[in-house]
């Protein structure tokens, strides 16, 4: 892994923090730690990203989701379909 060497400044309060995490959790370095919380928010805004997505819909897809079944079928399976996404 190519790492960069970076300087930062912080309140006395989240040194501590990390000088604490890192003996409690058994880490190495203080830079293991900041990796490690780095990670975390990556995951956090990845995952409001998808639920964001996921909550947009696509009307598009709706329409061409049943490509290739004759009208009677469709219509079947649209009528077995919830209309609420809450009813998922």
């Amino acid at each position: 892994m190519h790492t960069q060497k970076l300087s930062i400044s912080l309140p006395q309060q989240q040194f501590d923090f990390i000088e604490d995490y890192q003996i409690e959790h058994h880490y190495k370095t203080r830079s293991e730690v900041i990796r490690k919380a780095l990670y975390v928010l990556q995951q956090t805004q990845l995952e409001a990203c998808y639920r964001a997505a996921n909550e947009e819909g696509d009307d598009a897809f709706e329409t061409t989701a049943s490509d290739g079944l004759d009208e009677n079928e469709t219509r079947r399976l649209q009528s077995t379909m919830p209309t609420n996404k809450n009813d998922l």
